[in-house]
């Protein structure tokens, strides 16, 4: 009876459930997915908030991770210091918005985020080059890759300024039919 090991408190597992599109099971699976990753580092004892981070190298090397392109950017966009460190916090926010129950809205606001490579808060053309690049594995020219950039900013850019702002990617996004079904990753 008194062996039952508590790695969350039933008021942390309340609030996971409020902020996220994840079960209590589903929270605890989590968990022992971020443990895996180091062992001794990562408590099994939460109730206390303990306050650490694993690096980004171990996060990109997972294996939902690992072979996506864009995975150290997916990773620096959940971190909150920027740097790709994540905290059990940031690990659970990022399979959160990543899981098909997340809205569209939340997911462009996190592609956004990944593709935003100068961090200007525009998606510019040596932004989506670089998106581009990563998405075709340099396989591209880089006549091919002007042109592609070229013609999606001449299409997506509502304003003329020749950069996209949020709301012009988001209206980019929203006439892609794959793009729910390509932004996410199971746990």
């Amino acid at each position: 009876m008194g062996n039952k090991q508590t790695i969350f408190t039933d008021e942390q597992l309340d609030a996971y459930q409020d902020c996220t599109f994840f079960t209590r099971k589903e929270i605890l699976r989590l968990h022992g997915r971020y443990h895996e990753l180091a062992p001794n580092l990562v408590p099994m004892d939460y109730t206390n908030d303990p306050d650490v981070k694993l690096p980004l190298q171990l996060i990109i090397n997972m294996p939902e991770l690992k072979e996506n392109p864009f995975k150290q950017r997916i990773v620096e966009a959940f971190s909150e210091d920027g740097q790709g460190n994540l905290s059990f916090n940031d690990f659970v926010d990022m399979f959160s918005v990543l899981s098909e129950m997340a809205p569209r809205e939340l997911k462009a606001i996190y592609a956004f985020k990944i593709y935003d490579f100068n961090t200007d808060n525009f998606i510019c053309k040596s932004d989506l080059e670089q998106t581009l690049n990563k998405l075709t594995r340099d396989e591209l020219a880089a006549e091919e890759v002007n042109l592609v950039c070229e013609k999606a900013i001449e299409e997506a850019d509502l304003d003329g300024d020749g950069k996209l702002a949020f709301t012009d990617f988001e209206n980019m996004i929203s006439r892609a039919p794959d793009f729910l079904s390509t932004f996410h990753i199971r746990i």
